[in-house]
C-alpha cells in the first residue's frame, strides 16, 4: 500500500518508491505508483493560470499503459506529452540514486520552458521533502542537482552540437525532433551513444515533413524495438468549438463521425483548423500516421508516388554481403544491363559508394550495392557486377573519387566496357547535367514506379530536399548515394540504348 501522507518522507522511503514506480498495485484501482506520485507531488500550472497537481488526460494516460522502454511518439499540438515525461523523469530522479535526466528540446526557448516546468515540480514539494531528503546542491539554469541521492536533472537545446557528450544519460527525452537544427541525426545519435542499453528513451515530435531523422526513427521502430504513439488532435479535450449541423457533414467528416467517434463540436474545430492552418492543418494537428508527415517538407520528387512504392516493394530475392548487395532480379540471357556507380571514400564513416544495376531496355533496378568500401574494393565490386550482369556498362561518375575507381577498373579490374563522354572515361555530374538527371529520375518515379524494388533507395529519395543554398540533396543527417547512382543509371541509358 503506497501511503498517501507525503509530507513526512525520508530517503529510505524515496529509494522504496522508486523501486514501485511502474507497478499497480490493487489499492490504486489500476493506477501506477508514479501515476500516483504525480498527481501527489506534482504541480502544473494549468491553461487558466492556476496551479494544479499533474493529472493525466487521456493521451498521457495512454502513453503510460503502453510506455516501454524505448518510445516514439508522434502527436498533434499542445497534448501535454514533454510536461508529463518532465513530470516522470523528474520523479524517477528524485527517488532512484545516481540518477541523470536529460531533456533536450528543438531550441533554447523550449529548453528554458520545460526547465522552468521542471523547476516548478521541485518548487512545490513539500517543504520537508525541500528541506531533506531532496534539498538541492549544485544548480543552474539548466541543471538540478540532489546530493543526496547523488542524481541530476538537466535540460539541453538541440543547438549545442555537445548535448550529452562525456556523460552517460539515465533517461533520455528528446522534444520536437523534427524540429531539432543543424545535423539532427548526428546530435541525437550522440545523445543516444551516452544512453546505456537499461536507459529510458522518449522520442517526441509533431510531424514536419517525410524526412530528417525523426521520419527515420518512426519508420524504422520495429526494427529496433521502439514503441510507436500516435495520437491525433481529437485526443485534446479542449479541442472542440460550436457544433456543426449534422446535415452539412462532407463525406471525409461523416467517416470520422462513425470510425473515429468525432462530435459535432469537433468536427466544427476541424473546419478552423482547415480554414486557418490550411495545407498545414494535417501536420500541426494530425490524423493519421502517414498524412501527417506528407503535409509539409521540401521533397523534391513527388511524395504520393514514393510513398505508394514503399507500400508495395518486395524483399529481395537475395542478400550478399551482410546486406550490402540486394538482388530481386538476376541477370536474364540476350538482356542488356548498366551498372551506375556513386563512389565514395571508403571511410567508416560519410558517404556510401552505391551501384546501381539497372535493365538497359526498360529501366528495371535488378540489383543496389551500398557499402563503405576503398577505392580498389568498389572498384573490384562494380567489375564484378558488372561481369555478373552479361558484361553490363560501367557508368562511373569520375568527380572526385570517381576517377580512383576509374583508374583501377582499367588498370587492375581490366573493365573493358566503360562509359565515358567526349572522350573521357567515366560520367560528369555537373550544375548543367545535375538538374536533368534529378528531374529525369523524378518523372521514372512518377510514370513507371513499379520499376524500383529498393526500399533504401525510396526512403533517400523521401529525404531528398532542395537545400537553403538553392541547391538540392540530403537533408542534414541523410544520405543521397543511392537516389544519385540511380539517377547516373538513367541518364546514361538514354544514351547507350
Amino acid at each position: 500500500m503506497v501511503d498517501p501522507e507525503l509530507n513526512e518522507v525520508d530517503l529510505k522511503e524515496l529509494m522504496r518508491l522508486g523501486e514501485l514506480l511502474d507497478e499497480r498495485p490493487i489499492e490504486l484501482g489500476g493506477g501506477s505508483v508514479g501515476g500516483f506520485l504525480a498527481e501527489a507531488l506534482l504541480k502544473v500550472r494549468s491553461r487558466s493560470g492556476a496551479m494544479v497537481p499533474l493529472l493525466a488526460n487521456r493521451v498521457q494516460e495512454e502513453f503510460e499503459r503502453r510506455r516501454g522502454q524505448r518510445n516514439i511518439v508522434l502527436k498533434a499540438r499542445q497534448m501535454g506529452m514533454s510536461t508529463w515525461i518532465a513530470g516522470r523523469l523528474f520523479l524517477k530522479t528524485i527517488t532512484i540514486p545516481g540518477t541523470l535526466s536529460v531533456q533536450v528540446a528543438h531550441t533554447q526557448e523550449a529548453a528554458e520552458a520545460i526547465f522552468r516546468t521542471v523547476h516548478r515540480f521541485k518548487e512545490c514539494l513539500p517543504a520537508s521533502l525541500r528541506k531533506g531528503a531532496l534539498r538541492t546542491g549544485r544548480s543552474n539554469s539548466r541543471q538540478i542537482c540532489f546530493p543526496e541521492l547523488d542524481s541530476e536533472f538537466r535540460v539541453e537545446s538541440a543547438g549545442d552540437s555537445n548535448a550529452g557528450r562525456g556523460v552517460t544519460i539515465t533517461n533520455l527525452h528528446c522534444s520536437e525532433v523534427a524540429r531539432w537544427p543543424g545535423n539532427a541525426s548526428e546530435t541525437l545519435y550522440g545523445l543516444k551513444a551516452a544512453l546505456p542499453p537499461k536507459g529510458e528513451l522518449v522520442l517526441e515530435s509533431t510531424p514536419n515533413g517525410a524526412e530528417g531523422c525523426f521520419w527515420t526513427e518512426w519508420m524504422q521502430a520495429e526494427a529496433t524495438g521502439t514503441v510507436r504513439h500516435f495520437f491525433p488532435w481529437w485526443w485534446e479535450a479542449s479541442y472542440v468549438t460550436d457544433a456543426v449541423g449534422a446535415e452539412t457533414l462532407d463525406a471525409d467528416e461523416r467517416r470520422l463521425v462513425e470510425t473515429e467517434g468525432l462530435s459535432l463540436e469537433q468536427i466544427g474545430f476541424r473546419r478552423q483548423l482547415r480554414a486557418g492552418f490550411r495545407r498545414l492543418a494535417k501536420q500541426e494537428y494530425a490524423e493519421d500516421a502517414e498524412s501527417c508527415f506528407s503535409a509539409s517538407g521540401q521533397c523534391l520528387f513527388d511524395v504520393g508516388s514514393i510513398d505508394a512504392r514503399l507500400a508495395t516493394v518486395r524483399a529481395p530475392m537475395e542478400q550478399r554481403n551482410n546486406r550490402t548487395l540486394l538482388v530481386w532480379f538476376p541477370a536474364a540471357a540476350g538482356r542488356r544491363y548498366v551498372v551506375a556507380v556513386d563512389p565514395a571514400g571508403g571511410g567508416s564513416e560519410g558517404d556510401y559508394s552505391v551501384a546501381q544495376v539497372v535493365e538497359l531496355t526498360t529501366g528495371l533496378q535488378c540489383a543496389e550495392l551500398q557499402a563503405r568500401l576503398p577505392v580498389l574494393e568498389m572498384a573490384q565490386a562494380a567489375a564484378a557486377l558488372a561481369h555478373e550482369y552479361n558484361d553490363a556498362w560501367l557508368v562511373v561518375e569520375r568527380n572526385n573519387h570517381g576517377s580512383g575507381v576509374l583508374a583501377y577498373l582499367k588498370s587492375v579490374c581490366r573493365a573493358a566496357k566503360v562509359y565515358a563522354q567526349n572522350g573521357q572515361d567515366g560520367w560528369l555530374t555537373s550544375s548543367v547535367s545535375r538538374p536533368g538527371m534529378i528531374a529525369g529520375l523524378g518523372a521514372a518515379l512518377v510514370e513507371h514506379p513499379e520499376l524500383f524494388q529498393s526500399e533504401r533507395l525510396l526512403r533517400e529519395c523521401r529525404s531528398f530536399v532542395r537545400l537553403r543554398s538553392g541547391g538540392t540533396g540530403a537533408q542534414a543527417g541523410m544520405h543521397d548515394d543511392c537516389v544519385m547512382a540511380m539517377a547516373i543509371a538513367w541518364a546514361a541509358r538514354a544514351e547507350l540504348m
